[in-house]
């Protein structure tokens, strides 16, 4: 159905897929698990998996392709909620932040920077994300209910 609210979850390094899922039952909203591997989902009917080819970037192209003002995106690749943002998909990293137009565009240009950076200075000099924390797992539900609810009233 087109107009189905649904959830894309960017799968395969996401460490928030149980919470999506109990915001899906919540909400009653569709969530699709895209990932290039298979694992185990819950077997549940509103909840769908899509395994994709081992093609570079092949789970971004199946989430992107069907992004849109009705969807929800999960991931934390700053490429695919760059896409998904334009299609007009609400964008949320697995830290909670949202991804928004107002945004995007810094942290793409920041993504190249730290890319620059590994590139010059070898990976070894260069930190990554901080280790994935409580509030984080908890500002990640608040975005995701708000974004289910804002989506929700537009109906």
């Amino acid at each position: 159905m087109p107009d189905q609210i649904t959830i894309f979850v960017d799968a395969d390094a996401c460490p928030v897929k149980n919470e999506i899922y109990r915001v899906s039952e919540r909400h009653a909203i569709a969530v699709v698990i895209v990932s290039n591997s298979p694992f185990r989902v819950p077997d549940h009917p509103l909840i769908s998996r899509v395994v994709v080819s081992d093609a570079f970037d092949a789970a971004d192209h199946y989430i992107a392709e069907r992004a849109n003002g009705r969807t929800v995106v999960v991931t934390s690749d700053i490429l695919l909620a760059d896409r998904c943002v334009k299609a007009g998909a609400a964008v949320i990293a697995s830290n909670g932040k949202p991804f928004t137009a107002d945004s995007i565009g810094a942290a793409v240009a920041t993504r190249a920077i730290m890319a620059d950076l590994r590139a010059g200075m070898g990976t070894e000099n260069i930190g990554g994300p901080p280790p994935f924390s409580k509030a984080d797992r908890s500002r990640f539900l608040s975005s995701l209910d708000e974004s289910l609810v804002r989506l929700k009233r537009l109906s």
